[in-house]
């Protein structure tokens, strides 16, 4: 007893809906970096020489 149900509107659900599609989206054109990895032959930061 006691506990607050908190109303939430259509257009915020609708919002944060479209943010994880985007965020979806984006991540499977340009996938996070590992940073616990070690750069492999060849591949490293463009001009700059190892």
């Amino acid at each position: 007893m006691g506990d607050v149900v908190r109303f939430v509107p259509k257009s915020e659900l609708e919002r944060a809906r479209l943010i994880r599609e985007a965020r979806a989206i984006y991540d499977s054109i340009f996938p996070p970096a590992v940073a616990d990895r070690e750069p492999q032959e060849g591949e490293g930061v463009p001009g700059v020489k190892n």
